[in-house]
């Protein structure tokens, strides 16, 4: 077995020490009634399943050895302090018999900090990676203990992947580590963590390495999750990206380290390791434990697992894909905390410095791309003092500005943004701070293609895409019949051209007739693309919603479109929340 493991946390050093309760010791952590067992789901769009495991074993089995290797003996074997014995016994490593693999936690005897069993994983394949211009996604549905503060101290559980070469002799960290779900003493957390270059120190500050700290993870230890990371090849520089619920939270470029190290690390396949640890130099920089209020009994379940991969040529697997086309160009600011902390940081490519703003609202930060792009995507890496209130806006001249994103409920960490706008310039405009501190990003990154003229208001050409059906909406009959989605193909009358109005909205223009759509008669009709002019009723507010799709909202009434009756009835702005039928996936044609 790997004598290498996950090392302690970036982050812990500025985090509270969290004190062990005091109770009774002996009692067995809570046990949930078993939850039905879900399949392993189809790849995401542009990937394919490589491999799966849904645990579908009979009640109180081991695992098929031919699949999986357990890692058995002292925990004191794997460099971390952690005090268990890893067993091959179904005590603590066994099969439910209703589609989970259970890792279980037990404990023997009145000493907390000895007597403790437990059980560590591994696939015996180590072929799960993404070539040269590929991307690899590892997912899994888990539920981690049902442990808490109070009874959890040194629950130890994770999900995470070892390099291939360290089972031919490259030593840890060099062969590199991805650690994809880490939480300890049952805070409802998650920690997504890079182990590279050498130890101590190096490139990778280890045994810390470069990682998200923690991130909160409500309900984690009492439901079923998904945890996933993705390794993207397919861009420039390379990234890994982190998922928890299918939303990104934490993000590293290739840029952050050298390119010796980043390839070592990362450019090559790994094998997936479970493991259930107790003790270790990570709980105890939260407080440590066992101690004598520490449950036994407690469980790591595991519904599914999958690997999917998304071939050379078939774009990035998230963060917009493609150059990030405001790297290393020219960054101003509103404002600086200090010298420290320059414009510039946001935009070098380097993850571990940042931007600060002073301390009031409203604060911008601007980029210069040097010519007009059509934009797509942008990501923000924000650093603890985020924006709660802020607009992603863009520029033909540096003084007019169009907003193409718009959010008052920002929560920090990363925001990954599928936008649509034109423009050689693009800021960020904070207008509330999430923290009595500034606005602070490590990273403002931007996805586009080169526009063919000086940007302006119009974005491009784009068709919409229902998301509940599938098909297009079509203006056809010359502009004459409602906007319906009913088409399985993208001709004439289904591109429109994207409109930024000065205000913050967009109206759409039908790219045959030239006729604007609108909303007419208070929204009591049906959307028809037969105006020559944007009046209030052309215009729309573009939401952006979190699977990736948009919305559109009358601006004059603030409903929301919907293509509602199985897309069979025309389009309509009648509605006062989003469900799936008022769900478009934009395409840019």
């Amino acid at each position: 077995m790997a004598q290498t493991r996950k090392r302690l946390k970036a982050g812990v050093l500025s985090v509270a020490l969290v004190a062990g309760s005091l109770g009774l010791a002996g009692f067995a952590a809570v046990a949930v009634p078993g939850a039905a067992s879900a399949a392993v789901p189809a790849p995401p769009a542009g990937f394919t399943l490589t491999w799966s495991d849904d645990f579908s074993g009979a009640a109180n089995t081991g695992l098929d050895t031919g699949t999986w290797k357990y890692d058995t003996g002292p925990g004191s074997s794997f460099g971390t302090g952690e005090i268990e014995t890893m067993t091959n016994s179904t005590a603590n490593v066994y099969q439910d018999g209703a589609g989970h693999l259970v890792l279980k936690a037990l404990h023997s005897g009145t000493d907390p900090n000895s007597g403790w069993t437990s059980g560590r994983v591994e696939t015996q394949a180590a072929t799960f990676g993404a070539p040269a211009g590929g991307v690899v996604m590892m997912e899994s549905s888990i539920q981690q203990p049902n442990v808490n503060t109070t009874n959890g101290a040194g629950y130890w559980p994770a999900f995470w992947m070892l390099g291939s070469t360290l089972r031919s002799g490259t030593p840890w960290p060099t062969s590199g580590e991805v650690d994809i779900l880490e939480d300890i003493n049952g805070r409802s957390s998650v920690f997504g963590t890079l182990h590279c270059g050498t130890n101590p120190g190096g490139p990778c500050n280890e045994s810390t390495g470069i990682g998200s700290g923690e991130h909160p993870c409500p309900g984690c230890q009492t439901a079923y999750h998904t945890y996933a990371v993705q390794i993207d090849r397919s861009i420039s520089p390379e990234q890994i990206r982190w998922y928890l619920d299918g939303t990104q939270y934490f993000s590293i470029n290739s840029t952050q380290v050298d390119a010796t190290t980043w390839s070592n690390a990362v450019d090559h396949p790994f094998f997936i390791i479970y493991d259930l640890a107790m003790g270790g130099g990570f709980p105890a920089a939260f407080g440590g434990g066992p101690n004598a209020s520490t449950v036994s009994g407690g469980q790591m379940n595991i519904d599914w697992v999958a690997v999917y991969n998304k071939a050379p040529g078939g774009g990035g697997g998230g963060g917009g894909g493609g150059t990030n086309i405001a790297q290393g160009k020219p960054t101003t600011a509103s404002s600086t905390e200090n010298s420290t902390f320059p414009a510039s940081n946001a935009t070098d490519g380097n993850s571990s410095t940042r931007w600060s703003s002073a301390f009031s609202d409203p604060q911008w930060l601007q980029v210069d791309l040097g010519q007009s792009y059509n934009i797509s995507h942008v990501t923000l890496n924000w650093e603890a003092a985020y924006g709660k209130a802020y607009q992603i806006q863009t520029s033909a001249d540096g003084s007019n500005w169009t907003t193409i994103y718009s959010t008052t409920t920002g929560d920090g960490g990363t925001d990954d943004l599928a936008v649509t706008g034109t423009g050689r310039y693009i800021r960020m405009y904070g207008t509330a701070r999430g923290t009595p501190y500034g606005y602070s990003l490590y990273e403002f990154a931007v996805n586009g293609t080169a526009a063919s003229g000086g940007g302006g208001g119009t974005s491009g050409v784009i068709s919409l895409r229902s998301h509940a059906n599938g098909l297009y909406v079509t203006a056809d009959n010359a502009g004459a019949s409602p906007l319906i989605a009913n088409k399985t193909a993208i001709g004439t009358w289904e591109s429109f051209d994207l409109i930024n109005n000065a205000d913050g909205s967009v109206s759409l223009r039908a790219h045959a007739n030239n006729d604007y759509v609108t909303a007419e008669n208070a929204g009591a009709s049906s959307l028809i693309a037969n105006r020559t002019a944007i009046g209030s009723w052309e215009e729309f507010d573009l939401i952006h919603n979190a699977d990736g799709s948009v919305s559109f909202r009358a601006h004059a009434n603030g409903d929301i479109v919907t293509a509602e009756n199985a897309g069979s009835s025309p389009l309509i702005a009648n509605r006062t929340t989003i469900s799936t039928w008022e769900e478009f996936d934009l395409i840019n044609d």
